[in-house]
């Protein structure tokens, strides 16, 4: 059994919308919307938890009422960190679950192919998290800006979510170091020492962070509206 736990307890303040990030606008239809709709179809995903603020709570129960997506099971609370909110949505999954689908609402846009590679290179290795190669070179600098060197892009992965792991796994990761500030679930994990698989992931998995994002994110929308 695999339980998804979508994230959707972000502000949103570097957006400066006037409604929560996952509340705002692509296209036609709520951010959130697109990812409930993907993961609510996906045959090897069997309940998906939806972590919020107070603030969106009642706007996202009434989003998931309109458009039936059964296999939310629960909206939790999320914390003062991001790390925090997802170990809130993992202690609200199934006892039964396994496996644990972790992703970012602020991600609209993840597809059916994603979900089935990294679940499958999850069971691998215990982990797995969807990325993709830079496109741009990268240089890495010193505190003043000076440049340090240029890295090497064939070693260098953008990480993006979902991220699969034996539910186990990283409920281990996060009793033991629940204190670490991290930006990502995979981080955790590797504290543990454990191997991630990394799984090619696509360039349309962008994440919404500012206005600008949304002039990416509406056009892709509008090839996705008959899907929903």
């Amino acid at each position: 059994m695999l339980s998804a736990i979508v994230l959707a307890a972000g502000q949103g303040r570097r957006l400066k919308a006037a409604v929560p990030k996952p509340l705002v606008k692509i296209g036609k239809l709520p951010a959130i919307v697109y990812s409930l709709s993907t993961l609510n179809k996906h045959p090897g995903v069997n309940e998906i938890i939806v972590v919020v603020n107070p603030r969106s709570r009642w706007a996202i129960k009434q989003l998931i009422n309109k458009y039936s997506f059964k296999k939310v099971k629960a909206l939790v609370l999320g914390g003062r960190r991001r790390q925090d909110s997802v170990y809130n949505g993992l202690r609200a999954a199934n006892d039964n679950s396994r496996w644990v689908l972790i992703h970012d609402s602020a991600r609209p846009f993840i597809d059916r192919g994603s979900i089935n590679r990294v679940i499958s290179a999850a069971k691998k290795t215990g982990s797995a998290i969807v990325a993709v190669k830079p496109k741009a070179t990268i240089k890495s600098s010193y505190r003043n800006n000076i440049v340090r060197q240029t890295l090497d892009r064939d070693t260098l992965w953008e990480i993006q979510t979902p991220q699969v792991f034996k539910k186990d796994l990283i409920l281990e990761a996060y009793r033991k170091y629940s204190a670490s500030d991290v930006t990502d679930d995979a981080s955790l994990v590797e504290k543990l020492g454990k191997q991630v698989l990394l799984v090619p992931g696509r360039y349309e998995n962008i994440k919404i962070t500012t206005k600008e994002d949304l002039l990416f994110a509406g056009p892709i929308a509008e090839r996705l509206i008959h899907a929903i």
